[in-house]
């Protein structure tokens, strides 16, 4: 055990936790209780400029740059439901929460944070911190615009709080905005408050051989994969059976969302929708996907990697204007194969915003485009 190790562990005794499977050994765990504790944290590990991971589920560990830690920084015991307002349609909860769990609880009143539907052991504050949102995204937007309001807890060790319950009294930074997709840069994404939707009377997933010019109207979500296209529905129960009517092709009255992509290998491609078509000619078979059309991204798994063939279905998404970025992978896969592809072109804006809140860059450094 080296002596930073035992002078780390001594400075932060309150708050050390279990091990993590998949955290390096030479790194110190800790999980505070509070944002002040997590406040106590960050503010030493800033003072001493030792590189901090924030860990919630680990379910996006995967994407980004990788960050070699000092410490670990674990959300498990920030896991409360802070403050629920079903009339309101609000929830406000700590970034430990699990989404299946708080999907569950939200459902007992028949309501859904439209978090995404397979999350396995992801926690809120890991969706938000990796701007990941479901497959309803198509009728309901993304994550990002249903967070009302954030408490982040700053790389040096501020307590801010951005946005508001009441829409109208928001001024100054759309910080709800600025920390969802941001990997933790901006510091510990702490507690958000949701908004919430109501559950809809019926629910339907119609499944089609082949793909359509259109799925009817406003669907929930749309997923096509190499021999399928799965159309999603909610309503009312004469509109759910009016719209099945039109889309033809068998159903289930329940929604049946895809599981995980197999292959050892997680893609994201992003582009722009209309150019969903043309994409998927350049998969190779022998890869699985999810395509979202409407939505503009095609999650993919790759059962052997090979970095050329990746290499060149970057340049051509690239040159079309769009991404494609690694979800998950093997550690030598992120040597041979960047996380993230072509810079975009606003990061020395992104840097300039990053130093606002993480003066030392100390939390998830090295995780955004650029290393950034």
């Amino acid at each position: 055990m080296t002596s930073l190790r035992s002078a780390l562990q001594r400075r932060l005794a309150a708050f050390l936790s279990d091990p993590i499977e998949g955290v390096p050994d030479e790194a110190v765990v800790v999980a505070p209780a509070t944002l002040a504790d997590a406040a106590e944290v960050l503010g030493a590990a800033s003072a001493h400029s030792l590189p901090v991971l924030v860990w919630g589920g680990g379910t996006h560990q995967g994407m980004g740059g990788r960050v070699d830690p000092a410490i670990v920084l674990s959300t498990a015991r920030l896991n409360s439901i802070v403050d629920w307002q079903p009339d309101d349609l609000t929830v406000v909860v700590e970034a430990g929460v699990r989404v299946r769990d708080l999907e569950d609880r939200l459902a007992e009143r028949d309501q859904t944070a439209v978090l995404p539907e397979v999350p396995g052991g992801a926690t809120v504050g890991g969706v938000v911190a990796a701007g990941i949102s479901g497959f309803r995204r198509l009728r309901y937007g993304p994550t990002r615009d249903r967070m009302l309001e954030v408490d982040l807890v700053t790389g040096d060790g501020r307590i801010v709080r951005g946005g508001g319950r009441v829409v109208k009294n928001v001024t100054g930074y759309d910080l709800p905005r600025f920390v969802a997709g941001s990997f933790g840069s901006l510091g510990l994404i702490g507690r958000v408050c949701l908004k919430l939707w109501p559950l809809s009377e019926a629910r339907r997933t119609v499944t089609l051989v082949n793909r359509q010019p259109g799925y009817g109207y406003r669907p929930l979500a749309v997923i096509e994969a190499r021999h399928q296209v799965r159309v999603y529905l909610a309503g009312t129960s004469a509109e759910v059976e009016a719209r099945t009517a039109e889309l033809g092709g068998s159903h289930e009255d329940e929604w049946l969302w895809p599981g995980p992509l197999e292959g050892s290998v997680g893609l994201s491609l992003r582009l722009a929708p209309r150019l969903l078509p043309e994409i998927l000619g350049h998969i190779p078979s022998s890869w699985s996907y999810q395509a979202l059309p409407g939505v503009g991204e095609v999650r993919i798994g790759v059962r052997d990697f090979d970095a050329e063939t990746l290499r060149a279905l970057r340049r051509w998404v690239e040159s079309r204007g769009g991404a494609l970025v690694l979800t998950n992978a093997p550690a030598e896969v992120y040597d041979a194969f960047d996380a993230w592809g072509t810079a975009p072109p606003g990061l020395d804006l992104q840097r300039r915003l990053v130093a606002r809140f993480d003066p030392d860059r100390i939390v998830n450094p090295g995780r955004l485009p650029g290393g950034l």
